[in-house]
């Protein structure tokens, strides 16, 4: 049984694996392909700071994952990643930065249809939403800050190397925050489909602190994601970071930073708490599309430059991407599942 455990969560360990060889460009591509930071630097600082950000503040998604379709059975988690983890890595290998988030909903609507289980059509909705709000509110916040930070550079007169040496380190810090705000956002997508039927049990290591199931669920998708850092990133990063618009190390910083900070923000379980208790309008608690992130900060950034720079074949291409992404994981999910369930005599959903 235990046995049986550990091969249906390398579902979940491949779909992470996925995300890290895909998402990492997406916090780390603009750096990289601007030749600020090398490809081993990034790797290192982005697993660092993913495994961190998904075992401290993964919870907050997770639920509304959960909501979207409570996969009650081991067999059907590991089809759902599985399905989400091939689709993405199709798209990898393709060279384009596309959205775990939509790979999962895809396979969990997937699913949904094959077990005639019900879809929570208001959380779904929520879902598609962020999916447009997302990349509009990244351009918007990377619009800002450019004009911001620009002004402060000019006004300074900081010496061109030393806004060299200041642009580096602040890219690495920006990374490092978007590496967490990756970890803590996207953990859901990884590992979500197997919180409520997790195979593992709380450890108390002090009277003050349990290491939680769900937490270490969230640490075995933190490493498969830093693992997929090291071995496939590197030719996302730098289709983001080189080939849809040639950025220069300032725009980098603010492309990344805009990225994270959106990020952050459907993350942050303590925002949304702060947000209701003063009676105003809470952020959902949704894992939003890290590539649809950065390439709408890319975008805001080539807007605010007049549009021209701005290969929009290259980013019509990745939007493509985003819409045939879901549906296709769709599709591989209910193959798998059907496989799973007439082939192996396996049950998918209880």
């Amino acid at each position: 049984m235990e046995l049986t455990i550990i091969l249906f969560l390398f579902g979940g360990l491949f779909l992470g694996w996925s995300l890290g060889a895909n998402d990492a460009a997406n916090v780390f591509g603009t750096a990289v392909g601007t030749r600020m930071i090398n490809f081993k630097t990034a790797a290192l600082v982005c697993s660092i700071f993913v495994v961190l950000g998904s075992v401290i503040s993964g919870a907050g998604t997770t639920e509304t994952i959960a909501k979207l379709g409570a996969i009650n059975a081991l067999p059907g988690a590991f089809a759902c990643c599985l399905a989400a983890g091939s689709s993405v890595y199709l798209m990898t290998k393709a060279g384009l930065p596309v959205s775990t988030t939509q790979a999962i909903v895809g396979a969990i609507i997937g699913w949904n249809f094959f077990t005639s289980s019900k879809i929570d059509y208001s959380v779904l909705t929520t879902i598609l939403a962020t999916w447009v709000l997302c990349p509009i509110l990244a351009g918007v916040i990377a619009i800002g800050i450019f004009t911001l930070v620009k002004k402060i550079v000019f006004n300074s007169k900081i010496h061109i190397l030393r806004l060299d040496a200041y642009t580096r380190l602040a890219l690495l810090l920006a990374g490092a925050f978007g590496s967490y705000s990756l970890g803590a956002n996207n953990i859901a997508n990884v590992m979500g489909v197997f919180v409520n039927i997790s195979p593992f049990t709380d450890i108390e290591i002090t009277s003050f602190f349990t290491f939680t199931s769900t937490e270490q669920l969230f640490l075995l998708g933190g490493l498969a994601i830093a693992v997929g850092v090291f071995t496939y990133s590197k030719k996302v990063m730098f289709t983001v970071g080189n080939d849809l618009l040639k950025i220069s190390p300032l725009s980098a910083f603010v492309i990344v930073l805009s990225h994270s900070i959106v990020l952050f923000l459907f993350a942050s379980e303590g925002l949304s708490n702060f947000l209701t208790s003063m009676n105003l309008p809470s952020i959902p608690l949704v894992p939003v599309s890290s590539s649809q992130a950065i390439v709408g900060g890319v975008i805001g950034i080539g807007l605010l430059k007049g549009g021209k720079e701005v290969k929009w074949s290259i980013a019509g291409r990745i939007a493509l991407g985003w819409v045939v992404l879901p549906i296709l994981t769709m599709v591989i999910a209910v193959f798998y599942l059907y496989i799973l369930k007439n082939m192996f005599d396996l049950k998918v959903v209880f």
